[in-house]
């Protein structure tokens, strides 16, 4: 269900200079990062440090107030076709009458249109993106009738039946059972061997190194960013949450 990835040197997403504020008050401050094509790169930082912040204002849903984002060389809004969203569930409403297998079939109207023709070969390919997730057996189950980690697999499933080649995903292990985090983990690293690239909003320190490729810590501007294993370490996790949080981290 995915394409093949046209080859460029641009990296998956770059920030440059980018500012938001709500009202007086300033949310990202002049944030700077390039973000790596065809790798897992997670964004941490403490509550309020506008993780999610930055995710939205690169894609256009709140506006900022300066800078830019460009995916692929482009802005953003020129290459939204190839750009893949999940948002934090508590932000999408389960009460909307959908079944698992309307949901992901969504994720195809960039290609059908909105009122394309849904057919045999759609429904193929969304219900072989729920097998990716190990919700086929949900399919026909009413979307809030489902439990927190399998309304995540099956928004993720959405996000890949949009055969996007970036995913930009907002704490997709936020309230999840290990076995959903475990699948989400498995998913995310075999899109990224397929030259896909994942940025995700992450706040499980623990997991990092073992979960990403690249990071990005943030706290209202950026404070360091580059390969997990040269970048994750105490100093700059230091500078982003404070001493006491720093201590579990490799110095």
């Amino acid at each position: 269900m995915v394409d093949p990835i046209p080859l460029t040197t641009e990296p998956a997403l770059a920030i440059r200079d980018l500012r938001v504020s709500y009202g007086a008050n300033p949310v990202l401050d002049g944030v700077t990062a390039s973000l790596a094509r065809g790798a897992m790169t997670a964004i941490i930082g403490p509550n309020g440090a506008g993780k999610s912040t930055l995710l939205k204002a690169a894609l256009g849903l709140i506006p900022a107030t300066g800078g830019t984002a460009l995916a692929f060389g482009k802005p953003v809004v020129q290459a939204l076709p190839r750009i893949a969203y999940v948002p934090q569930r508590a932000a999408v409403d389960w009460d909307f009458p959908a079944r698992a297998l309307d949901v992901v079939l969504m994720g195809m109207y960039r290609r059908t249109g909105l009122l394309g023709r849904i057919g045999k070969a759609e429904t193929a390919a969304a219900m072989d993106c729920l097998s990716r997730l190990g919700m086929a057996d949900f399919a026909t189950r009413q979307i809030g009738a489902l439990s927190g980690g399998q309304q995540q697999r099956v928004f993720l499933a959405r996000a890949l039946a949009q055969g996007a080649e970036v995913y930009l995903l907002d704490e997709p292990f936020a309230g999840v059972d290990a076995a959903t985090e475990a699948a989400i983990v498995t998913l995310l690293k075999s899109l990224r061997d397929e030259g896909r690239s994942i940025i995700a909003v992450h706040h499980d320190l623990s997991t990092v190194s073992a979960y990403f490729d690249r990071v990005l810590l943030l706290n209202r501007r950026t404070i360091a960013e580059g390969p997990v294993a040269s970048t994750f370490r105490q100093e700059a996790v230091a500078r982003t949450y404070g001493n006491q949080i720093a201590t579990a981290i490799p110095a």
